[in-house]
């Protein structure tokens, strides 16, 4: 991964496709472009909840990612749920799921759902592709996820590949100083 990250942060191409894991499943099939926004999925929502919120337009077309870590699945189900009734979810255009971690409740015994069970639940008619259990976040080690970069999900051939570069190659004289034309 240290090469990977030491590539996204110095380079000015962009990565491509980024290195899939085998734990890696298509949720729900098909491809989108868009740019990249998330983060921990109760961070998400608590923030919509505050001054600081994303505007609604932010998430026009974006490919969602979220993760989380501990707390119960009813949670999970209830954070997708306010993602599902402020209108975000129904304006993204893709959604990836990293790998849950320590969340009770999920794949017990019991017969409990999976996590891919209470997304498509919550998501219901809403046909857009899904890519699930990706190392992000808490995970480890991580993939770059860089919020704002234009990205290409292919939940079926479980791709997710970035489109641009997280840097831009420096403008100015050489002098690290914008010009008067550059700024």
């Amino acid at each position: 991964m240290g090469k990977l990250y030491a590539t996204l942060l110095t380079g000015t191409e962009p990565i491509g496709a980024l290195p899939a894991g085998p734990s890696w499943e298509c949720w729900r099939a098909g491809r989108v472009e868009g740019p990249l926004i998330g983060g921990v999925i109760d961070r998400i929502v608590l923030a919509q909840a505050t001054p600081f919120a994303l505007p609604l337009e932010r998430f026009d077309g974006a490919v969602l990612f979220w993760e989380e870590l501990g707390g119960q699945a009813s949670y999970v189900w209830s954070y997708l749920q306010i993602l599902r009734h402020s209108g975000i979810l129904g304006r993204i255009a893709g959604l990836v799921v990293g790998v849950p971690e320590a969340i009770d409740g999920l794949d017990s015994p019991d017969g409990s759902p999976t996590l891919a069970e209470i997304v498509l639940d919550v998501l219901g008619d809403r046909d857009i592709p899904v890519l699930g259990n990706i190392e992000v976040g808490h995970a480890g080690p991580n993939l770059p996820m860089p919020v704002g970069i234009r990205v290409a999900l292919d939940a079926e051939e479980r791709t997710l590949s970035l489109l641009e570069p997280a840097v831009r190659a420096a403008r100015g004289d050489g002098t690290g100083r914008l010009s008067n034309a550059d700024q």
